[in-house]
């Protein structure tokens, strides 16, 4: 199992995929998990691997999720009495009857950024440079480029082809062509999902290139893809200013997906209340559906999320008791458990 698991944790940090390493460090019996169980769960939710049955694996698949986003180790706790809140332990109770405690260490794993730049202009090759300094993974595509002006790549390719390459959704590219293969270039990157795509020219130049693509058969959707000008406006003239530019736009798109913190101002300028319910008895898909359909049905609440063995919900404390959402859900015959 050991030699297999790390296989799979290999093939997926080859293909540039982010998941998260889930490793039983501490339990109480009774319970399934035993200490040095480990798992390897996806971003779409899918196991690989051992750390418990179905009381455990919703909660890890829950935090696994959450450490995705935010890139941060945590360790879990799932347990049937609530303990002395401590510092980094994030605590979940133990829904099955059977009962004991698991202590579960999440470390996720995100691959190396990718920076494909296509193109061997002053631009290009300052951006190689730069996107090194930042621990990218760097490739230069330009024909009849010579290596000593990437000295700097992991990888230089003189072919106007991403075939060769593992495009991960950390991939982003950059054309840098200024005059030579233009177009090639950017029909080439079109061919592919990619979550930043930028044109390094000027708007009116693109302008000219994009119409040439256009009488080529590129359809305009597919052209508004490309970021032009390049780079966030920071009044870049140099070459090195113009590729800082670019790399801060780049971090800015990858990191857009991760949740925002919630301001003081924000929190404190609302009376809604926010609460993660903890709920016994649940163990099926259809009991989730019962679940958020009885939570649903209370006017006043709102429900955010619902899984098997907790709800994430908010409430006005003024309009709606408590109470009343509790006794809703324990009249379907599931029991509230405790307050996250």
């Amino acid at each position: 199992m050991f030699d297999v698991f790390f296989h799979k944790a290999n093939e997926l940090n080859a293909r540039g995929q982010p998941f998260v390493m889930a490793i039983v460090v501490r339990h109480e019996p009774p319970i399934s998990g035993k200490p040095g169980d480990k798992a390897i769960i996806q971003a779409d939710g899918s196991i690989f691997g051992w750390i418990g049955g179905g009381c455990t694996q919703p909660v890890i698949v829950k935090e696994a999720k959450k450490a995705l986003k935010d890139g941060k180790p945590r360790l879990v706790r799932i347990t049937p009495e609530r303990t002395v809140a401590q510092n980094g332990v994030e605590e979940y109770a133990m829904t099955c009857l059977s009962g004991g405690t698991l202590d579960i260490y999440i470390e996720p794993v995100m691959p190396k950024p990718q920076l494909v730049i296509l193109g061997k202009s002053v631009v290009a090759q300052t951006l190689a440079r730069l996107g090194n300094v930042l621990n990218y993974h760097v490739v230069a595509i330009a024909p009849d480029a010579a290596p000593a002006l990437f000295p700097d790549v992991d990888a230089l390719y003189t072919q106007i082809d991403l075939s060769p390459l593992t495009l991960t959704p950390q991939t982003s590219v950059v054309v840098s062509t200024q005059g030579e293969h233009d177009e090639a270039a950017l029909a080439e990157v079109l061919q592919h999902d990619l979550p930043y795509v930028a044109f390094v020219a000027s708007k009116k130049k693109a302008e000219q290139v994009f119409l040439h693509l256009k009488a080529n058969g590129t359809p305009p959707e597919q052209l508004e893809r490309i970021k032009v000008p390049a780079g966030l406006d920071i009044k870049a003239r140099t070459s090195e200013e113009i590729a800082v530019s670019i790399l801060a736009e780049i971090i800015q798109v990858m990191r857009s997906s991760m949740p925002a913190e919630p301001s003081a101002t924000a929190v404190l300028s609302t009376t809604q209340h926010v609460e993660t319910l903890q709920i016994g008895e649940m163990s099926c898909q259809h009991c989730v559906h019962t679940v958020q359909t009885t939570l649903e049905a209370i006017e006043g609440v709102a429900v955010h999320d619902v899984e098997i063995g907790a709800a994430e919900i908010s409430f006005d404390p003024s309009t709606v008791d408590r109470r009343q959402i509790v006794s809703a859900i324990e009249n379907r015959g599931y029991r509230v458990l405790s307050e996250l």
